[in-house]
């Protein structure tokens, strides 16, 4: 059976008419030494490396946010989420120009000639179109969502997730069958006429544009960087001034603090501001707690930052009733898993689910104020719940009930 597969996929392909073989197909047509296997191999290197950050950050988002029976994400330090999330969007970001890069250095291997010698050659150039359509599909609807625009009919959470698998798995199949080939590109080293022309003047290089290799390199580097500054300050705040382009900035919002979903789109501005509002706690001892009975509690005090998933976060303080004395009054033994549950009604993070360590971990609030002022409706007024290392889609807002899963 392995034989015939094998003679099957050397088979000999028939070439095509020669008279075919003009523009792009003539030989010669791309003769700039920046479309070689040496520099496609190295801007292959920080793509693929770019990918694998993400694909691991984004994992481990996934798990957070949908755990399995055996992972328990700790709650310190309190600043987890908020860097590996903001490395995940800032590498996703920087992989943008990076992956327009190593696309435009293969770009001519579309056209060789003959464009499939053998039915293997054929099957790995089909096989291409998984990599680089999974690629650009994860780029661009990540992209998509930090602008929160959702212009698919798919549910961005799990096409990312599952469309990441796919990326990252053609990647590492692409890079399996071109190991040979990528180990033999990144040990050559430039010819000497070449390194003697970059040292005249940077004129040897790119014999249709006229770009230096080092020109190349340059421009390469800086585009990476000005994606990166122009954004990353929604994550480093000492870099806010010059990320022009980040979707959101630490110090925007009420109580200069960013909003994702506002209380009129999840529509709780009357159940959140009507007087006979009750905090449930469900337990052998139920708790009904009316806004005046949580401000009359020992009320604590917390910094503890909001970490966004589309990437963005920033510091706040955060005053309310720790959830730990909640639930032991209530009679709820350590351990038990609880789901927080919101006043709104729908929407895919109506509830979240709260484990140790975090449901007794002391800074672990339902808080009532932000900056010691009271919660905004935006903010989850009358009570928002609040974590350290959580995303900021799990520190569900408009909290009504707290009960066992």
């Amino acid at each position: 059976m392995t034989s015939r597969v094998d003679r099957l996929l050397g088979a000999r392909l028939p070439d095509p008419p020669e008279s075919l073989r003009r523009g792009p197909f003539r030989a010669g047509a791309f003769s700039s030494p920046l479309h070689s296997d040496r520099r496609a191999a190295r801007v292959g290197v920080w793509l693929g490396t770019a990918f694998l950050v993400c694909f691991l950050t984004g994992l481990l988002s996934h798990l957070i946010q949908q755990p399995p029976s055996w992972f328990r994400l700790p709650a310190s330090p309190v600043w987890g989420y908020r860097v590996t999330q903001g490395v995940h969007v800032a590498a996703g970001i920087a992989a943008v120009p990076l992956l327009l890069v190593k696309l435009w250095t293969v770009y001519p291997l579309l056209f060789e000639w003959p464009p499939a010698s053998t039915v293997s050659r054929a099957v790995g150039r089909l096989s291409l179109l998984v990599l680089v359509g999974a690629a650009v599909m994860q780029l661009a609807t990540g992209l998509i969502n930090i602008s929160q625009w959702y212009p698919f009919g798919f549910n961005f959470t799990r096409g990312h997730y599952w469309t990441g698998w796919i990326a990252i798995g053609a990647v590492a199949v692409h890079v399996g069958a071109k190991a040979p080939q990528i180990r033999r590109a990144l040990a050559r080293h430039r010819a000497p006429t070449a390194d003697a022309g970059d040292r005249a003047g940077g004129r040897a290089g790119d014999g249709d544009t006229g770009l230096p290799r080092r020109a190349f390199v340059l421009a390469t580097g800086l585009g990476v960087t000005a994606v990166t500054l122009t954004t990353v300050g929604q994550t480093l705040s000492p870099l806010s001034s010059v990320s022009l382009l980040a979707p959101r900035l630490p110090r925007s919002g009420p109580e200069d603090l960013p909003v994702n979903q506002t209380a009129a789109a999840a529509d709780v501005e009357r159940s959140a501001t009507d007087p006979a509002y009750r905090l449930v706690v469900a337990g052998p001892n139920r708790l009904e707690l009316s806004l005046a009975d949580l401000r009359a509690r020992p009320q604590h005090r917390q910094s503890l930052p909001i970490a966004c998933v589309e990437g963005w976060s920033a510091d706040a303080t955060w005053t309310g009733v720790r959830l730990a004395d909640l639930l032991e009054e209530a009679g709820l033994p350590a351990g038990t898993p609880l789901v927080v549950e919101s006043l709104q009604t729908g929407g895919l993070y109506r509830t979240s689910r709260i484990d140790e360590p975090h449901a007794r971990d002391p800074r672990t609030l339902l808080a009532l104020q932000l900056e010691g002022r009271p919660l905004s409706l935006d903010h989850g007024f009358p009570v928002r719940l609040i974590s350290p290392n959580r995303p900021g889609v799990m520190q569900t807002k408009w909290v009504s009930l707290v009960r066992p899963a």
